[in-house]
């Protein structure tokens, strides 16, 4: 699973996902920047 990292300013793998659900209902990815240990946030159903 991949996020944009605002640190890295590029896509980045990520480290430790963790599902959560928006106050909307919708799925997200929360976790860290596997190059520079950034939060990275990605809204939509995690991939396996």
């Amino acid at each position: 699973m991949q996020a944009y990292c605002f640190k890295c300013k590029a896509k980045r793998e990520i480290k430790n996902a963790q599902g959560v659900t928006l106050k909307n209902g919708k799925p997200a990815t929360r976790g860290m920047c596997a190059a520079c240990g950034a939060k990275v946030f990605t809204i939509g159903k995690a991939q396996p």
